[in-house]
């Protein structure tokens, strides 16, 4: 009887009248994630190593990725109103046009030396609100190019996840043969290839979708906070994944990024940044094929292996184990992320889906870069395996009150 209930919650395969997923704009929009993504992947791997060699230590580290994640939470909201109000694929064009020069600017600076801490900062800080303006049009534009929501999720998913493979090792091997400039101009450049593919988007307008006459900031602001706030198992998610993010996601990446690279070489922090990457391509082939009828559900059980992360590097675990660990939690990851983003897509209406999904980001992430800012000094005074031991823990208490949150659980699948 399990078994057949266990088959009816789940949908694995597909029809053959399911609609396309490689339409020309899905096309467009896949090269253009692809491309920023790749770029992306290289910018930690070069900040890390170069705040390290700068002589910053640990807690440069951290100051370095919170100023990259702080101005996107704290703006990211803002960025929401403004992709409904101009339309989601100019303010996308915008973004990757101002992320171009900032991070060119960065790689001039490294170019022609070693940048000081508060100028890495500051242009780090400028990509993040750039980034602000950008991610809330890739949940807005992703449900009006593909018919299959889950399965467009999925796929750029694994793109990303193959993105996180390629981009840590292309980074290690530029920065053996050549300075950070390197890797942040290559990431710069992947902006303007981004911003091309926008550009052509023809079936998807600059403009805004389904505003009816003009109104003003703050009550489209107003509006998308009613939208969040009336969906329970919405806020409650994210209210859950701001302590994951304190004390779990933030210690995890300060304190095992920066062990990774200072006892392991920054060779084997790529290798395990790509063991990462392609356990999360697992987990988006995994989210392609795999539909439960509670993804919520579903996707809170999976981020039970998560915890692997964190205790791999606090057990001093040799590199391969470790780079096995970060593929479990990469797995988990990612089945997790598609089907939290394939359930805001499809139960937000259109018209306020760039607010919403503005209002879950910010706050997914506003505890992120003070949980990494903090990790570094944090560790000086408790140790950094402790910290580590109470991030894993922090993963299973997440899961575990996400499980026991009703509208959470219960949440079912639609199809859009």
């Amino acid at each position: 009887m399990a078994g057949s209930d266990m088959a009816r919650d789940l949908h694995v395969k597909e029809s053959p009248s399911d609609p396309p997923l490689w339409t020309a704009d899905f096309r467009l929009f896949f090269a253009a994630r692809t491309t920023s993504l790749l770029g992306d992947a290289m910018l930690p791997v070069a900040t890390t190593a170069a705040v390290i060699r700068a002589g910053y230590g640990a807690s440069g580290v951290g100051y370095a990725l919170a100023a990259l994640i702080a101005p996107f939470a704290a703006l990211i909201i803002f960025g929401g109103v403004l992709s409904d109000r101009y339309g989601a694929r100019r303010l996308m064009v915008v973004s990757d046009t101002a992320r171009l020069c900032f991070q060119a600017v960065l790689a001039l600076l490294f170019l022609l030396g070693t940048p000081q801490l508060w100028q890495i900062l500051v242009l780090l800080a400028l990509v993040g609100a750039g980034s602000a303006i950008f991610q809330p049009g890739v949940a807005s534009v992703t449900p009006r190019i593909a018919q299959d929501v889950q399965k467009a999720n999925a796929t750029l998913r694994i793109s990303e996840s193959i993105t996180a493979v390629i981009g840590p090792s292309l980074a290690g091997l530029l920065l053996a043969v050549a300075s950070p400039a390197a890797v942040i101009a290559l990431d710069a450049l992947s902006f303007a290839v981004s911003g091309v593919c926008l550009f052509l988007l023809r079936s998807i307008p600059m403009g805004p979708f389904g505003r009816d006459g003009a109104s003003s900031f703050r009550a489209d602001l107003v509006e998308g906070w009613r939208e969040f706030r009336a969906r329970t198992w919405l806020w409650s998610v994210i209210v859950v994944y701001m302590f994951w993010q304190l004390a779990g996601a933030g210690p995890a990446m300060t304190l095992g990024y920066s062990t990774l690279v200072t006892d392991y070489g920054a060779s084997t922090f790529g290798l395990v940044m790509s063991a990462l990457g392609a356990g999360s391509v697992l987990g988006g082939i995994i989210a392609i094929r795999l539909r439960p009828r509670y993804p919520l559900r579903a996707g809170a059980l999976s981020m039970i292996v998560w915890t692997l992360m964190p205790l791999g590097v606090a057990l001093g675990l040799p590199a391969p184990l470790i780079a096995g660990c970060y593929a479990v939690s990469g797995v988990g990851m990612a089945f997790w992320i598609v089907m939290f983003h394939t359930s805001v897509q499809t139960h937000v209406p259109q018209d306020v889906l760039g607010r919403v999904h503005a209002y879950d980001a910010a706050g997914s992430l506003v505890m992120k870069p003070i949980g990494q800012a903090v990790a570094g000094p944090l560790a000086v005074v408790v140790g950094t395996v402790p910290l580590l031991g109470v991030s894993a823990g922090m993963a299973l208490v997440t899961c575990a009150l996400l499980l026991a949150i009703p509208a959470v659980r219960g949440l079912q699948r639609v199809e859009r």
